[in-house]
């Protein structure tokens, strides 16, 4: 017999474009195949989900060997915002969302929004800081309730 995955949680440590799509991306493809998806927003993740932070997410250049020779020139001041720049408007032309237009999509399929609380301590935040489609700030172990019975992707 086939078994199936019903639940994901997806944990977002990391702030950078190519750290936080994947795990959009992870969740929204678990909504559109039906199954319950949950997103745990930790560290540096949380600037997905900052207001202050989110419109201004910016691609890593250094220590990123996908980008070949823009990894050597990483850190020059600009290569960062140019190529962030670029990843945008390919994005775009992909018709993939921006963070915040994936995330309110994300959320508004059912998806739920957490943010960690260690890391919300941590970073002297609190939950007016972060957008409104995070329902709650929950410990770890309030994410592995939530978790209980599915897959953990990590990010």
């Amino acid at each position: 017999m086939d078994k199936t995955i019903e639940k994901v949680s997806v944990i977002i440590s990391k702030g950078s474009l190519a750290e936080i799509y994947p795990g959009l991306i992870m969740a929204n493809g678990a909504r559109a195949e039906g199954i319950e998806a949950n997103l745990f927003f930790t560290f540096f993740g949380l600037d997905a989900v900052n207001k202050k932070r989110q419109a201004h997410i910016k691609l890593s250049t250094v220590g990123n060997p996908g980008l070949h020779l823009a990894t050597w020139l990483g850190s020059f001041p600009g290569v960062s915002s140019v190529m962030t720049r670029y990843m945008e408007h390919t994005m775009g032309a992909a018709d993939i969302p921006s963070i915040p237009e994936f995330i309110e999509m994300i959320a508004d399929t059912g998806a739920g929004l957490y943010g960690c609380k260690a890391s919300v301590d941590l970073f002297k935040l609190t939950k007016d800081d972060l957008i409104d489609q995070v329902e709650e700030i929950i410990t770890v172990g309030e994410f592995y309730e939530k978790a209980a019975g599915g897959q953990i992707i990590f990010t």
